[in-house]
């Protein structure tokens, strides 16, 4: 899994990257830079960028002079953090408090990612945080939650961990598959409608944001959707799911 950049159209770029366990098994990350209609930019996620890839990047956006801010949005994607404001000196790094906390040394905007504030400084985009499961679960291990970026001219979805696509593309052909967050079940709040309440939100994101085509997940690959078939495909998987984490 080599570093790669996918032009998915009207001022949207994918990035995937390499995350290895253990220094082993690489299962993928990701970032994305976006185009604003001011002619700046932003990125979603922070990601080391090396090689071909990054001189991309730089051509782009100026030798990252037109980079205006960093929105990490998902709580427990720290790594390549420190890198990126290295990289990116001028740009606002906008985090969770968890990335205030772990990465101390980037200068965090006084603004959390998923606040209001954000969400109204970028209307290219449309944000919407998990519900029913902690967005920063007390238990490290479970990181089923986080803020997901839509971006409806390119209809692309940036989404960390919480959906995700199946680690095989056999059934790519008929119907791209999605599937929930293995810690989903463990991520739900502790309280009793926690599982309808998520179940519903995914119901609900599904329909909003049923135009969707690339779908672009961390630690997956970038998945490519007819018209139609992402609603499916999430509804699908949200169905299949609903009865375990109702009775959870």
């Amino acid at each position: 899994m080599s570093d790669k950049i996918h032009d998915l159209g009207s001022g949207f770029w994918n990035i995937r990257g390499s995350f290895r366990i253990g220094g082993v098994l690489n299962i993928g990350t990701q970032c994305s830079l976006i185009k604003l209609a001011s002619g700046r930019f932003i990125f979603l996620d922070s990601y080391a960028l090396t090689g071909d890839v990054r001189d991309e990047v730089m051509a782009l956006t100026n030798n990252g002079e037109n980079v205006e801010a960093v929105l990490n949005v998902h709580p427990f994607h720290t790594v390549h953090c420190a890198q990126m404001a290295k990289d990116f000196p001028k740009a606002t790094f906008y985090g969770s408090s968890r990335h205030h906390k772990k990465i101390s040394e980037v200068q965090w905007a006084d603004d959390l990612v998923e606040s209001d504030a954000v969400a109204e400084r970028y209307p290219e985009l449309e944000f919407s945080m998990s519900e029913g499961v902690y967005y920063i679960s007390p238990n490290e291990m479970i990181h089923a939650g986080s803020l997901l970026a839509y971006h409806p001219a390119s209809k692309s979805l940036h989404v960390d961990d919480t959906f995700m696509s199946p680690p095989t593309k056999l059934l790519e052909a008929i119907l791209p598959e999605l599937i929930l967050h293995p810690t989903t079940k463990k991520a739900l709040k502790n309280e009793p409608s926690a599982g309808k309440e998520y179940c519903d939100w995914a119901t609900n994101l599904a329909h909003e944001w049923r135009d969707t085509q690339n779908f672009c997940a961390a630690h997956s690959y970038l998945v490519q959707f007819k018209e139609g078939q992402f609603e499916k495909a999430l509804l699908k998987a949200i169905n299949k799911a609903r009865p375990k984490l109702e009775n959870a």
